[in-house]
């Protein structure tokens, strides 16, 4: 398995070769770009999301932020996935998704929820694929986003044009090298 970006988890490969890379810092590039110009409108609607994973060196800074001791957030608010990854339990809504929609944990949330939903593995996989093969529809890979999401609608007005862009990018850059 390997890893992109020290978080990225790309199941069924060995390694990134250097050209692999470049397709996926274009990739990531592109994920990372909604998140500068779209910061989250705080709907809540990602914080019913089945896996909000963990980072170990999370851990402590989200208990104190809960205001739970640490065991005691352990226990009742942290699970072990089979691949070792550390998950919230209570995530349908998330356990600290206020009655208002808003996060109680914000400025210390996983780095996960700050990711969501434009720098995940998913959502980048389709954009990287996009990106590659230009015969793929970006608008079909991404069919999985649900369209009342207000991030969701940003993605989907201007996902192809960022697609179009980067391939026009990469191929001067290739003509360039020659």
């Amino acid at each position: 398995m390997a890893v992109y970006r020290g978080k990225y988890i790309l199941k069924g490969l060995k390694e990134i070769t250097p050209e692999m890379e470049k397709d996926l810092d274009l990739a990531y590039d592109i994920c990372t770009s909604y998140k500068d110009e779209f910061p989250c409108e705080m709907c809540g609607r990602c914080c019913h999301q089945p896996n909000i994973t963990i980072l170990p060196e999370e851990v402590d800074r989200i208990a104190a932020a809960a205001g739970i001791p640490l065991h005691e957030f352990i226990a009742k608010y942290i699970d072990r996935s089979s691949d070792g990854r550390l998950l919230f339990s209570k995530t349908d809504p998330c356990a600290f998704l206020g009655g208002d929609n808003r996060c109680r944990i914000w400025k210390d949330r996983p780095e996960i929820c700050g990711d969501f939903p434009y720098a995940v593995s998913m959502f980048m996989s389709r954009v990287y694929i996009a990106l590659i093969d230009d015969k793929a529809d970006i608008i079909e890979l991404i069919r999985y986003m649900d369209d009342s999401w207000p991030c969701t609608r940003v993605i989907r007005s201007s996902i192809s044009d960022k697609i179009k862009d980067a391939r026009s990018a990469k191929a001067s850059a290739s003509v360039a090298c020659r």
